[in-house]
């Protein structure tokens, strides 16, 4: 009898524990994660069932669509808008824009057949350049039982990151200052103040001190995945390509976050994965399945970045590599890797660059780069860097650093002020350097 009593007394807490008052469930930057886009509906079902009469209502905080997915481009996202009538179904669901929205159609098309689905569309900094007027409302109210959230949208104004055929549709207000100007006015009276913000850490920084104690505040862009609470309220990332969901609880004014992992075996909403099946037998092409290497165990978006960086570092001979989180996207299954599987997780090719740097600097770059759910919120200081170095670094020595074209473009930003010279090597390329490492000489 004694394991049966102990069950018992393991189950009782729980048993006793208050419901919470409302639950808010989020994902950001999913770019068209079709091996979890089935399973993402299941977990709003099985968290519903979970929790019966507790309000609830799903937040994605931009870039549900991915252009680089050759099957969302060729079905012009038709899992992702049946994703999003599969979640409206459920519950009251809002998207805030992001960047890769407009990847199918323009914004203002984009934004109708959104809401034609049954969504609620925000993203009020975001312009029309001919008209002058939003794309999208600033902020919408949603009942959550006894309680009316308010939620406001900002979406990034780095015009570089949309689609080269819609930047000139778009007027795009800076999001710090619109917040500024913007975000007291819309939350000082909201008695459920909720934020969603698809502007990356950096901004965020500044907007963080504008929002009332108690507020849900989402942020998405840099595909970072972490929870930072202060006071009664909540700031968190959720990740990308559906690796995670976030499970924001109120109970007594004060949110908690719960950030549940999704695989791509985990039970699956039987219509999307049906319509997900069906979309790629229909849109793959014969040399998209076709296997370009072998994985030798399953890899999740995080650790197939870092095989991916690794890779680069082998192809290069170098000591030490750095690229930028948003390069990648999807993990690696086991066994065989499809170029379309392949494409999903390095969304961007290009030529490898490199650089002679002294250990100081290298040690300084590490610091700021492999960021996780455990750093600490001040060290954090916004783009996400998936880095690779030796264990020890010594400060008066030289090292052979390699990055990508993207990062060498955008030095500043990713590496400094004090960026080194970076040279290219055209023979080198991020994608068959990756096809290097998935086929190992025996």
């Amino acid at each position: 009898m004694r394991p049966f009593i102990l069950f018992l007394s393991f189950i009782a807490p729980f048993a006793m524990a208050a419901a919470p008052e409302a639950i808010v469930l989020a994902a950001g930057d999913m770019h068209s994660a079709y091996d979890r886009t089935a399973q993402f509906v299941a977990r709003v079902d099985q968290i519903k069932a979970e929790n019966p009469g507790v309000p609830l209502a799903v937040l994605i905080n931009g870039d549900t669509f991915e252009l680089g997915n050759a099957v969302a481009r060729r079905s012009e996202g038709a899992i992702e808008f049946a994703m999003f009538a599969a979640l409206a179904s459920r519950a009251p669901t809002v998207l805030n824009l992001g960047n890769h929205e407009p990847e199918f159609f323009d914004m203002a098309e984009t934004v109708a057949r959104v809401r034609a689905s049954g969504v609620i569309v925000l993203g009020g900094n975001a312009l029309d350049r001919a008209t002058g007027k939003p794309f999208a409302d600033a902020s919408a109210r949603v009942k959550l039982g006894a309680r009316e959230a308010t939620i406001v949208g900002l979406v990034t104004d780095r015009l570089s990151t949309f689609r080269v055929a819609v930047r000139p549709q778009l007027d795009l207000t800076d999001p710090v200052v619109w917040g500024k100007a913007n975000l007291p006015a819309l939350l000082r009276e909201a008695p459920l103040p909720i934020v969603l913000t698809h502007i990356g850490l950096k901004a965020d920084r500044e907007l963080l001190p504008l929002a009332p104690d108690g507020t849900l505040f989402a942020g998405a862009h840099d595909h970072l995945r972490f929870v930072h609470h202060s006071g009664r309220a909540a700031y968190f990332h959720s990740g990308c390509w559906t690796e995670f969901i976030s499970v924001a609880r109120l109970a007594a004014g004060r949110w908690t976050i719960e950030q549940q992992r999704i695989a791509p075996d985990d039970p699956a909403d039987a219509p999307l994965a049906a319509l997900v099946a069906a979309t790629l037998k229909k849109h793959l092409t014969a040399e998209e399945t076709t296997i370009v290497g072998r994985a030798p165990r399953a890899l999740g978006p995080t650790d197939a970045a870092r095989f991916a960086v690794e890779a680069a570092r082998t192809a290069a001979t170098a000591d030490a590599a750095m690229i930028g989180a948003t390069t990648f996207g999807a993990g690696l299954p086991a066994g065989d890797v499809s170029r379309f599987a392949l494409d999903a997780c390095v969304r961007f090719d290009g030529a490898l660059f490199t650089a002679e740097v002294d250990g100081a600097w290298l040690k300084k770059l590490m610091a700021r780069a492999n960021q996780g759910p455990d750093t600490p919120f001040a060290e954090r200081a916004g783009e996400n860097l998936v880095a690779v170095a030796p264990a020890a670094i010594e400060p008066g020595r030289r090292y052979r650093f390699v990055t990508t074209d993207w990062v060498a473009k955008n030095a500043n930003n990713y590496l400094g002020p004090d960026a080194p010279a970076l040279t290219e090597q055209p023979a080198l390329k991020l994608k068959a350097a990756v096809i290097a490492a998935l086929n190992p000489i025996r």
